[in-house]
């Protein structure tokens, strides 16, 4: 049992060579949700309803839409095989390409050309009650912060250790196996991925550059540079996604939300569903029947928390998420900083997942204490400054309130995936998760190697546009997964799931026993689930 004293990163890693752990950690499951924008052969987005053979976007498992009815969103089940995983995914790609006629999927995160935001065609998602509720919260999102940022793609990565390891963890550290200590544990793994998350735009950052139709009518004090016709880049820039131009919110910028612990954390999320705010109150929320948003305070709903990094539970129908939380503990997180990869027809590869796999753990295995609010500040500056700057030569951040290096701080966590890869090498019998940490370490010596360097290259070298560079790499993109196989699902089996999800959305719609306005106040008026309840 490791003491106060003894619980460092080399004592766990020793504790973590054991068979019993090794053991455990080929059973972590991965998820992935992909979110991609239907363009048109021109490159513009897609004015087509959701297309029918892809079933119902409220119902079905693995297709449906994010904001957008032309935003598509893959999702894939949690699997113990991160090459199922992709292999799964790929099959959705497939079966969506096959059936989009002449269009494509856009494979960049900032949007295409877009002329003006009414061109961006809220989801729809049936008649049902849940079905509208899903659409009112979109428009609430319109409404309060554009259209065009909600086009913006990315790629979550969803990531589970299983209950046995959480067991033997309890354990080394003298603590009840319960269901607290593990969400305790999850969010000791948050606080230091919110401390490192810098290093993800950095290397995965692919949104240097975005289309001059995306800024348009917003200020902004950022120094672009222009090339090709219109779009606008920084030169050092990873992830422009990430940026305040991005997908984040000023109105949430006063939250201190808290990752100590799980009950701070959920007592401030639904404080912020709570609190009214000044400045959406002039958005109608029901009066008369009319929504122009759900509600008219900070956030909706908890999804519209912007966050770099989610503790998740699965939810039963019509649950609250702060309350299946308190209900059942973390059984999840969601890393939801990955820009889609412009590289990968996936929008994420192998040697991606690999390097998530280690940097997850790494998070864990390293001693994580207590963010307080200026520390969490801190993250939050190491962040922007690494996706606006982050391949500028000498780049500094702040770790404890002292300078340091990008690349110095990066070594001295590269040494501890080096062990915790390792690790995972071991549990799995191979040699890739070493040769993920070697591969990702190159992009630090090199930042020209990162996406960002790579797609800011061929953009300044051709003199072309992002428009460009997206329309080439989708049509190759459609072509090269046209010619492939299918692994898992057929194409049979996803016209089946199709049609099972659209008889699901009818029997939602069927069986609604009351009004909007009625199903609104019940679901907002529902006492908050107590702890243990």
């Amino acid at each position: 049992m490791l003491t106060a004293q003894s619980d460092t990163f080399e004592k766990r890693i020793s504790a973590l060579q054991s068979q019993s752990f090794l053991t455990t950690l080929t059973q972590i499951k991965r998820g992935v949700e992909r979110e991609a924008l239907r363009i048109q052969p021109n490159g513009e987005i897609s004015q087509k309803p959701h297309p029918a053979a892809f079933g119902s976007a409220l119902s079905h498992e693995s297709i449906t839409t994010d904001y957008s009815e032309s935003l598509l969103e893959f999702i894939t089940p949690p699997e113990a095989s991160s090459q199922k995983t992709l292999a799964q995914l790929h099959d959705v790609h497939k079966f969506v390409l096959e059936n989009m006629d002449e269009e494509q999927l856009w494979p960049l995160s900032m949007p295409c050309f877009i002329e003006n935001e009414a061109d961006i065609p809220i989801a729809y998602y049936g008649e049902s009650n849940v079905g509208k509720m899903k659409r009112v919260y979109r428009t609430g999102l319109k409404n309060r912060y554009g259209s065009m940022m909600q086009a913006i793609s990315g790629v979550h990565f969803n990531f589970s250790l299983p209950e046995s390891f959480w067991s033997l963890w309890a354990e080394l550290h003298g603590k009840n196996p319960t269901q607290d200590q593990t969400s305790e544990d999850y969010f000791a793994l948050i606080r230091n991925y919110r401390r490192f998350c810098w290093l993800i735009p950095y290397l995965y950052g692919a949104s240097p550059a975005l289309c001059g139709s995306f800024l348009e009518g917003k200020p902004h004090a950022l120094p672009f540079k222009k090339v090709g016709k219109g779009t606008y880049y920084m030169p050092y820039a990873t992830s422009l996604r990430m940026s305040d131009l991005g997908y984040t919110s000023d109105e949430q910028s006063s939250l201190k939300i808290c990752y100590n612990h799980i009950d701070n954390y959920v007592r401030l999320l639904r404080t912020a569903m709570e609190t009214p705010s000044e400045r959406f109150s002039k958005f109608s929320a029901g009066e008369g029947g009319h929504y122009q948003q759900l509600s008219k305070h900070i956030i909706q709903i908890e999804n519209e928390l912007y966050s770099p990094i989610r503790p998740k539970q699965p939810t039963n129908s019509m649950e609250k998420p702060s309350d299946a939380l308190v209900r059942r503990g973390v059984s999840y997180i969601e890393v939801r900083a990955l820009d889609v990869d412009p590289y990968s027809p996936l929008g994420i590869n192998q040697g991606q997942c690999d390097f998530l796999d280690v940097f997850l753990l790494s998070c864990l295995v390293i001693p994580s204490a207590e963010l307080d609010a200026s520390q969490l500040q801190e993250a939050k500056d190491n962040m922007n400054t690494v996706v606006l700057e982050g391949r500028k030569p000498g780049l500094s951040l702040s770790s404890g309130g002292s300078d340091i290096g990008l690349i110095d701080w990066a070594k001295q966590l590269f040494a501890r995936f080096t062990e915790v890869a390792k690790l995972l090498d071991d549990a799995h019998s191979t040699h890739r998760y070493s040769e993920a940490v070697k591969s990702e370490w190159k992009k630090v010596e090199d930042p020209s190697l990162t996406p960002s360097g790579r797609m800011l290259s061929t953009l300044l070298a051709d003199d072309i546009d992002n428009g460009n560079l997206g329309l080439n790499l989708a049509s190759a993109y459609k072509v090269s997964i046209a010619e492939s196989e299918y692994n898992y699902t057929d194409s049979e089996a996803f016209k089946a799931q199709a049609i099972a999800s659209i008889e699901a959305q009818k029997k939602v719609e069927s069986e609604d026993t009351v009004d909007f306005d009625t199903f609104i106040r019940d679901y907002f008026n529902e006492a908050p689930a107590k702890k243990n309840a």
